[in-house]
């Protein structure tokens, strides 16, 4: 009689701790998806890490030259210089 007591009660364990393992919130499935989404947002990370790369660079030659910022206001904003003849081709 003791030995069905204790059997049933490791088999009434071993079916929680599988639950658990199937179902529960530590469950395969739930950690596959959590590694799925780590995955997922380390390539996001990397994507926003080069953007933020980039732009750093060009706040760096901003603030270093004015090369830069007159580059920028040429091709953004129009600018021509005194005694310079603006001259815009348009090719079909």
């Amino acid at each position: 009689m003791v030995n069905r007591v204790v059997c049933i009660t490791l088999l009434v364990l071993l079916a929680g701790i599988h639950a658990q393992l199937w179902l529960g919130n530590g469950s395969v499935a739930y950690v596959q998806d959590l590694h799925q989404q780590i995955q997922e947002q380390y390539a996001a990370n990397t994507l926003e890490k080069s953007e933020n790369d980039r732009l750093q660079s060009e706040v760096n030659d901003l603030k270093d030259g004015l090369a830069t910022v007159e580059e920028k206001a040429r091709y953004e904003l129009g600018m021509v210089k005194p005694n310079e003849i603006y001259i815009q081709v348009y090719k079909h």
